[in-house]
């Protein structure tokens, strides 16, 4: 087998990457070329998975009746979540922007199957879960692959999971784990957003050693 090893240079291109890696919510409306997208479906499949069971299931939502319908979802959750703040703190939230439904022009909703044929259950026996972090690792390599392509992707998690399944009518088995809005961003910056609004500060974990 071939040895490769990668530069300084590359290495701080991978830093600056990770750094501008941002939860994007501003887009433009521009649409993304079809080979950019197939591009960044093949950079998904390069992911980690347990057992080499890739358990992600990706649907491209194309449909206006589906994306609208996507997006009173988001509103009937967001309203729910406003509600449990008290008077401030709802005020704040309300007035960050958590979801960039209506600019972004691709919308793609990711599954999980729970119980694939593939890797044989090897790796997940005992920790099934290895199946969700999959599926996780597989949307942070398309993360991080749409912004070395200069585009920025947007998780919405405020979404009822049982309404998306029963929404996409996907088959039995597959957990719905998250909806991504992709595009080309309306501005970069490599500060979160909740930073910058007061939320929550940008503080790194600590590491802990036994």
């Amino acid at each position: 087998m071939t040895e490769r090893l990668f530069t300084a240079d590359q290495a701080a291109t991978l830093d600056d990457i990770l750094r501008w890696r941002r939860d994007v919510r501003h887009f433009r409306t521009d649409p993304v070329p079809a080979p950019l997208i197939d591009r960044l479906r093949q950079a998904m499949g390069r992911a980690p998975s347990v057992g080499n069971a890739r358990p992600w299931r990706v649907i491209r939502v194309r449909d206006c009746a589906l994306r609208a319908a996507v997006r009173a979802e988001f509103c009937r959750c967001n309203d729910l979540a406003a509600a449990a703040y008290d008077d401030r703190a709802r005020a704040d939230y309300l007035r960050l922007k958590l979801a960039g439904l209506d600019e972004a022009p691709e919308h793609l909703a990711v599954f999980t199957h729970t119980d694939p044929a593939e890797g044989r259950h090897l790796g997940r026996r005992t920790m099934p879960e290895t199946l969700r972090q999959s599926t996780a690792m597989a949307i942070h390599t398309l993360w991080l692959a749409a912004r070395a392509e200069n585009l920025g992707v947007g998780m919405v998690s405020i979404l009822d999971p049982a309404r998306m399944v029963s929404l996409f009518s996907v088959p039995e088995g597959w957990e719905f784990s998250a909806y991504l809005c992709l595009g080309w961003p309306a501005f970069h910056d490599d500060t979160p957003l909740l930073h910058r609004a007061g939320w929550q500060e940008n503080r790194e974990p600590e590491w802990d050693e036994r």
